[in-house]
């Protein structure tokens, strides 16, 4: 058992006020019912720096149908890993039971069925020592929940009860020195969750840390192992480098250790890459003038920005659009966010001409795609007098009433009539 390191309140900056009120809600809630509840991962990490978190994860001692009880407003979710999802509104607040770590035997012992790649020239012994974690629903103590987590600065807890923080495995001592530290062997963490490779990038970019120097090594060594990842949970991770502002380095830096070249390898050839790094610059740019994720930043503004500069155009019209598919690299893209793309781009001449006529430009405004098409013009078309026409022209029209919201312009739905049904035969 190992003795954490306890931060008395009157010892650390992290104040209640600096806390979402929803989550306090919960926190209280959770201790009032007798159990124990704590403040866990990004947030806690986030406030000891000094920023913004963007959201606020809460772990306890609480089985996820004992928090459903105490929450009407709450739904369970999730089959590899079991949370309670508390909702506020549009906000959500995650709940999580302390788990322990599942050593590699019990991982593979699961009824999903295995990566697509098991037994496909991987021999039985390779298969057996096979690391990935395909279900982790084991509950635990809160010192084996914090050792199962990825990285030290992300396994601080804030206790409700004390306003103490609580820490198992020196996250205290790294974020001091500012590096991203693997929580145990970084080989077998990483095997386990490859995704966690990217991770390391990401957080080590955004915060401004350094690689530790077995977590640099690990990553070069299993960099191949990413793609045994799944596919859809590797774009939603794209998606949040995307969003945070720090992608251009992000994406660099994972390019140089080699970690793309199994899913997205257009990222890693230098003739192809530089006008990417060039067009997530221009994005990193943009977010950095909000605090927080900005509306215009849209899964389809996003992809163009990777897509756009590797040669996405509307040459070739519907040919041009299957050839390139729902794909970036080996990852699955939406379909919708392509076909959003290109009305994106094929807006961006009209909303450039300066001698477009009131009608024209009306009709422009209530295309559902204008908001998108805007956004890019303003991160990616180097014309804010355009930008600067089309807001004042939106601003004019709505003060006026002229300019309807989206949701008032759609048609009411039309109900289906029923046809009176006939006497039933005997």
């Amino acid at each position: 058992m190992v003795e954490p390191t306890v931060i008395p309140r009157s010892e650390h900056p992290l104040s209640r006020r600096d806390i979402d009120h929803d989550a306090l809600k919960v926190l209280y809630r959770l201790k009032d019912a007798g159990f124990i509840a704590y403040l866990v991962g990004g947030s806690v990490r986030d406030l000891l720096l000094g920023r913004r978190p963007k959201d606020f994860d809460i772990v306890t001692s609480a089985h996820p149908y004992q928090v459903k009880r105490l929450f009407r407003n709450c739904f369970v979710i999730g089959r590899r890993f079991r949370l309670v999802h508390v909702k506020f509104g549009q906000k959500i607040i995650e709940v999580a039971t302390f788990r322990r770590h599942v050593p590699p035997a019990e991982a593979i012992d699961d009824p999903l069925p295995p990566p697509d790649d098991a037994g496909q020239g991987i021999s039985a012994s390779a298969a057996a020592r096979d690391l990935l974690i395909h279900r982790d629903n084991t509950f635990g103590t809160p010192e084996e929940d914090a050792f199962r987590r990825d990285f030290t600065i992300n396994a601080l807890f804030y206790d409700i009860a004390t306003f103490s923080i609580i820490d198992y495995v020196d996250g205290l001592r790294d974020l001091r020195e500012r590096v991203i530290r693997a929580i145990g062997d970084p080989d077998e963490r990483f095997c386990e969750d490859p995704v966690r490779m990217l991770r390391a990038v990401a957080f080590a970019e955004r915060l401004g840390f350094a690689l530790d120097p077995p977590v640099e090594e690990a990553i070069r060594g299993n960099r191949g192992e990413i793609a045994r990842s799944a596919p859809a949970r590797l774009i939603e991770e794209y998606y949040k480098v995307l969003r945070t502002g720090a992608s251009a380095s992000v994406f660099r830096t994972a390019a140089r250790l080699g970690l793309l070249e199994a899913i997205t390898p257009e990222l890693q050839r230098p003739s192809s890459a530089e006008p990417v790094w060039q067009s997530l610059e221009r994005l990193d740019a943009y977010r950095q003038r909000f605090s927080s994720v900005p509306g215009a930043f849209t899964n389809s503004v996003l992809l163009g920005s990777l897509l756009v500069p590797l040669g996405f155009s509307l040459d070739g019209g519907h040919a041009a659009r299957e050839a390139i598919g729902p794909w970036l690299g080996t990852l699955p893209v939406a379909r919708r966010d392509i076909e959003r793309l290109y009305q994106v781009v094929a807006l961006q001449r009209r909303l450039r001409d300066p001698n477009i006529s009131p009608r024209s430009a009306r009709a422009l405004l209530i295309r559902g795609a204008f908001p998108d098409a805007l956004a890019w013009l303003e991160i990616h078309g180097g014309s804010q007098e355009a930008v600067a026409r089309w807001r004042a022209l939106v601003a004019e029209l709505t003060e006026s009433g002229a300019l309807q919201p989206p949701a008032a312009r759609l048609p009411a739905r039309r109900r289906r009539r029923r046809r009176p049904r006939g006497p039933v035969q005997p």
